[in-house]
């Protein structure tokens, strides 16, 4: 509650300055300006520790196996730049280790998504009922992205697929490996959509070279950035 409480005021401030800067010119603009992206600043770190937080905890409501792991943001905003949709994903780096007297991060990898449906943050500070949770670790991500390819290139074989994705990683055109596109994708126009059921939580959707995930639970589709697809890839795939 005090951490919401510090957002809403940060944002009261925010406000405040803008207003300022509006009303005045000058170095009294200038100033206000300043302070306004000093404030916008504090504010996103605080979003950003409170939402590691949160996933801290889901992690310990919903995997008492995990008795030592580490938690790391990876995007605080891991959708596609120009996807217009409402919901937002947040993606954390999450690996277990053993406790010792010099700990190496050497245990098993997953990456933790949290998708923020429309309204997540407001007035009054950010409404955590609003975010969908989905844990992955090497082997649900390769088989996704299998999945994936599936509908977005001529390839079928899921075996040719999935030995594909773990030599390679998939860029805007296709799967590469080292330099070679093994697999390219389609080339569809931007009202075109290729779908397939995933799981009861998504269906996954090839469109404008991206990669959609459709959530059934609050019918939204979002984009997944391709530089955040690479780096997922990267941290879970070895």
């Amino acid at each position: 509650m005090k951490n919401i409480k510090i957002i809403t005021l940060c944002l009261c401030v925010l406000f405040s300055f803008k207003s300022q800067a509006q009303k005045n010119n000058g170095i009294v603009a200038a100033v206000a300006g300043i302070a306004a992206v000093g404030t916008a600043i504090a504010i996103n770190s605080q979003m950003k520790e409170m939402a590691e937080l949160k996933a801290t905890e889901w992690i310990l409501g919903e995997y008492s196996e995990f008795t030592s792991f580490s938690l790391k943001t990876l995007d605080f905003d891991a959708k596609k730049k120009k996807d217009a949709s409402a919901v937002s994903i947040v993606t954390y780096k999450v690996q277990l280790f053993k406790p010792a007297d010099k700990v190496e991060l050497n245990g098993k990898k997953y990456v933790l998504f949290a998708f923020l449906s429309d309204g997540w943050i407001n007035q009054n500070g950010i409404d955590f009922n609003r975010f969908i949770w989905h844990l992955v670790d090497e082997s649900e991500w390769i088989n996704m992205m299998t999945s994936y390819v599936k509908v977005s290139s001529d390839e079928k074989n899921i075996g040719t697929i999935q030995k594909t994705l773990k030599e390679g990683k998939i860029v805007n055109k296709g799967v590469r490996v080292k330099s070679k596109l093994v697999l390219p994708f389609y080339k569809l126009e931007g009202d075109m959509y290729v779908v397939t059921d995933y799981s009861d939580m998504m269906k996954i959707i090839y469109n404008e070279k991206s990669l959609g995930i459709y959530l059934k639970k609050t019918r939204n589709l979002v984009q997944i950035g391709r530089d955040d697809i690479i780096e997922i890839h990267d941290f879970l795939v070895d």
